[in-house]
């Protein structure tokens, strides 16, 4: 997994506004719960895939115990794939134009139905999860992906995030979940990129502004002690 700390200076000023904390979130309702598994797809996870970010081979497990937790609490998984539609309503034409010539490969390898599209076999979906497709990094942007209005007809108020890549579609569906008004937890030891200062960077963000940075032990105690209080 990504070795990294968040700086102290960091740690500090938050723990100020959060009156000696550092967490925001003291207590789930895992009813209102979704966690947001990205683009853990083939095209990213398998060695020699055309966009494989390597470090999403070490988090795999971790995402499955989390998805199992929630499961077992009341929460809901949801499984995105990002999928290249070069006839979409709403033409990305500019992106599509400024890719690599690795990820131009994928373009034909992650569309719908292609092997590198599907969820990766190491991920634990299970009877009662919903996977989403999305195309673009943002799972949250209408008319690209349904995935919010999923989250609504279910009363879902909060969302975990993993993934990859955590700088990228993870990093923009958080962004774009507190803006919309959703609570957010993002995870710092499940989710993967191409190098720690990459990731690091992502966790600044988020833990400065936009979520709540939770590794798995902490987030696994928390569901715990949310369902025993729920249950009191």
């Amino acid at each position: 997994m990504h070795n990294v700390t968040l700086p102290g200076h960091i740690v500090e000023r938050m723990r100020k506004l959060r009156n000696g904390s550092d967490h925001i979130y003291s207590s789930l309702d895992m009813n209102k719960v979704a966690h947001v598994c990205v683009d853990m797809q083939v095209g990213f996870v398998e060695v020699g895939a055309p966009i494989e970010v390597p470090m999403t081979r070490e988090i795999y497990g971790t995402i499955n115990t989390i998805s199992e937790a929630v499961r077992q609490a009341g929460g809901v998984n949801v499984f995105t794939r990002y999928t290249y539609d070069l006839g979409e309503k709403h033409s990305w034409e500019y992106w599509f134009a400024t890719l690599p010539p690795s990820q131009r490969d994928a373009q034909e390898t992650m569309a719908a139905g292609k092997p590198d599209w599907q969820v990766d076999p190491r991920m634990e979906v299970k009877a009662g999860d919903i996977i989403v497709d999305k195309t673009r990094f943002s799972a949250l942007i209408p008319e690209t992906c349904d995935m919010d209005a999923i989250l609504k007809q279910k009363g879902i108020d909060t969302l975990i995030i993993s993934g990859t890549l955590t700088n990228c579609c993870c990093e923009s569906t958080a962004r774009d979940a507190l803006q919309m008004g959703y609570k957010v937890i993002f995870m710092s030891d499940a989710n993967a990129t191409l190098s720690d200062e990459e990731h690091l960077g992502t966790l600044i963000s988020m833990y400065t502004i936009f979520a709540d940075v939770m590794d798995t032990p902490y987030l696994l105690d928390l569901i715990e002690k949310s369902a025993v209080k729920a249950a009191a």
